[in-house]
């Protein structure tokens, strides 16, 4: 037996388990599962990754000069206060890394993301949930749960998995009442689907402060997710402190050259935003018309109640159709649901009526 033992919290740790892509007996699988951009990734993001093809043996640009300046230019944001990352996972980690340890306390949402509770409890800090209301966020709730302990509060905006957001002046009121020692993270991985009037990413709030940052990512509306890239914007301490404690070549060539590619891309973006602005209201609206609760979700997916979620689960999977189960977010009684293509999309909503007539 090993005399090895890991710092306290790690072996609390249940690993994150991310949505399956196959089925054993099934040739064609329609991967609703994972949130990913329905219609893949920017032709000239692939083009940009292959031509690095030639360059793989050479270390890539560990400042990320060109891909940081790329996202500036596309949000009018400073370069010099963005970093980029091994996906916007990675600067979460690093964040909690940098601001909280043992005898901290790191704060999020009820249905928050999953690895907010994982990085903490790796660096030995302790994470604590606030309730929801009907399944939104509620800053009332949060600075209920603030105590002399909190380092970190993190805020998913929109929420992953509810779909819900909080809107500008609840995310104003939130920061206002935390201490200048917390550090607010805004994670806006959804950002791009939202066209709420009511809505920001936050990025006024990381110019007003020096205790808010905004993490972003380029696995959603930019078809990346399996280049793992992301980028967050923040004051010049936290940036700092970020770029002194990442790898020193933390993105991978041929991830910054699709990066760069895919941001500078505006028409295959609105492209995608145009594409989930009418199928998430025609899938929204099909589930209700169904008879079913769905979130008023404002990302590119749905969360959906349904009655046996796991028999729903299992049926789906029958039809060669993968969704997420939720129990792992404390939503047994629910599935998460992407946009996809349009013919998946109807796939999806034959089959969840056909589930329903079976149970009738």
């Amino acid at each position: 037996m090993s005399s090895l033992t890991p710092r306290p919290g790690i072996l609390d740790i249940a690993p994150y388990k991310g949505g399956e892509s196959k089925l054993q007996g099934v040739s064609r699988v329609i991967k609703l599962s994972s949130n990913e951009g329905a219609l893949g990734a920017s032709p000239k993001a692939m083009d940009a990754y292959r031509r690095e093809a030639a360059e793989l043996y050479r270390y890539p640009d560990g400042h990320a000069t060109r891909l940081r300046a790329a996202i500036g230019a596309r949000h009018g944001l400073d370069p010099e206060r963005i970093v980029c990352g091994c996906g916007s996972d990675e600067l979460i980690g690093l964040l909690c890394r940098a601001y909280a340890g043992p005898g901290d306390e790191v704060l999020y949402s009820q249905h928050g993301f999953l690895m907010y509770a994982i990085y903490a409890k790796g660096v030995g800090a302790t994470p604590v949930t606030a309730a929801e209301v009907d399944l939104r966020g509620s800053v009332d709730n949060l600075l209920a749960a603030v105590t002399e302990k909190t380092r970190i509060v993190f805020i998913a905006n929109p929420n992953n998995p509810t779909g819900t957001y909080m809107s500008d002046a609840e995310i104003r009121r939130l920061r206002d009442g935390l201490r200048p020692d917390i550090l607010l993270v805004i994670d806006a991985a959804y950002a791009e689907y939202v066209s709420r009037n009511d809505y920001t990413d936050g990025r006024e709030l990381v110019d007003a402060h020096d205790n808010v940052v905004m993490t972003r990512t380029f696995s959603k509306i930019h078809g990346l997710g399996g280049i793992r890239l992301g980028w967050c914007y923040g004051p010049e301490a936290v940036v700092d402190v970020l770029n002194r404690l990442r790898s020193p070549f933390n993105v991978a060539s041929p991830a910054l050259a699709a990066g760069e590619a895919a941001i500078a891309d505006a028409d295959f973006t609105e492209m995608a935003r145009r594409h989930n602005d009418y199928w998430l209201p025609w899938v929204t609206g099909k589930l209700r018309d169904l008879g079913l609760e769905v979130t008023d979700s404002v990302g590119n997916f749905v969360l959906v109640k349904v009655p046996d979620a796991a028999g729903c689960d299992a049926f789906l999977r029958s039809q060669g159709i993968i969704v997420r189960a939720m129990g792992g977010y404390g939503l047994a009684d629910w599935l998460r649901v992407t946009i996809g293509r349009d013919d998946e999309n109807q796939a999806f909503i034959e089959a969840m009526g056909r589930f329903l007539e079976q149970r009738a």
